[in-house]
């Protein structure tokens, strides 16, 4: 059963902004069926609702579910009660996702990390400002379910869902949106840098020194411990790109940047 909110999925129909717009499509679904966003043996919309939704022609949708049948996502059944279906392969996802990361630019995934970044970090300092603590609780929530998530997949969606939900603690509509389309285009990549028990350690301390920070009113800190999130996970992805022999030890971490405790200023009594 698929327990995302409304909004993700909304995001995976949202209209694509690329020129090379078949490759996005297939890009956007096929990571939504890889995430688990849309289930094995789920009905797509029709083809012109579907391509209305993501702001193509029926032509392109049409080259991009052939392509995406080509990949073994899905299939499409003629006559009466037919339509195109998702249908998840029974190999590996990791080969999969490798396959399409292959796809991408290392030039596409160092601006998708920088624009990521800014949105997180903008994020991060909006919610310092403007939250409460007891807002925070979903956000400590979606920490402690992603240490015990199992699965790269489940890591991946919790993950993604904790950066939407530190763009509505900004009460930021537009930044939120942001956040769910990034979860939409990427999410599924992040799973080839979640599987390591040790990383997905370091992706908690840095969340977790982010909800610190945007407790404390830290508006600065909590914005460059977002953007430190972000481009620490994106660099490993880009080394995993670029295929380089050391890319599972991630890149090395700045001086001062995340091992540096914050201050210890505090706006609101009581601790994180």
């Amino acid at each position: 059963m698929n327990h995302d909110k409304p909004g993700v999925r909304n995001a995976v129909f949202a209209p694509v902004d690329t020129l090379a717009r078949v490759d996005a499509v297939v890009r956007r679904l096929g990571d939504a069926i890889d995430l688990g966003l849309l289930a094995d043996g789920e009905q797509l919309p029709g083809e012109t609702h579907l391509a209305a939704q993501l702001g193509v022609s029926t032509v392109t949708l049409r080259e991009a579910l052939m392509a995406l049948r080509q990949q073994g996502l899905v299939i499409t059944r003629r006559g009466r009660g037919g339509g195109s279906f998702v249908t998840v392969p029974a190999g590996p996802a990791e080969d999969r996702l490798r396959a399409r990361l292959s796809d991408w630019s290392t030039e596409e995934l160092r601006d998708l990390a920088d624009h990521w970044a800014a949105v997180s970090g903008a994020a991060a300092r909006l919610a310092a400002q403007r939250t409460d603590p007891e807002d925070l609780r979903q956000l400590r929530r979606s920490l402690g379910e992603l240490a015990e998530a199992e699965g790269t997949a489940a890591r991946s969606r919790i993950l993604g869902r904790f950066h939407v939900e530190l763009a509505a603690a900004a009460q930021s509509p537009r930044l939120t949106r942001e956040e769910v389309t990034f979860r939409g285009e990427l999410g599924a990549l992040l799973r080839l840098v979640l599987g390591k028990d040790e990383y997905l350690e370091d992706v908690m301390d840095r969340h977790r020194s982010v909800i610190s920070a945007v407790h404390d009113g830290a508006s600065d800190l909590a914005g460059a411990l977002a953007e430190q999130c972000v481009q620490t996970s994106m660099a490993r992805l880009i080394e995993l790109r670029l295929g380089y022999a050391d890319g599972e030890r991630g890149p090395r971490l700045k001086e001062g940047s995340h091992e540096q405790q914050h201050p210890s200023r505090k706006r609101r009594s009581g601790s994180p």
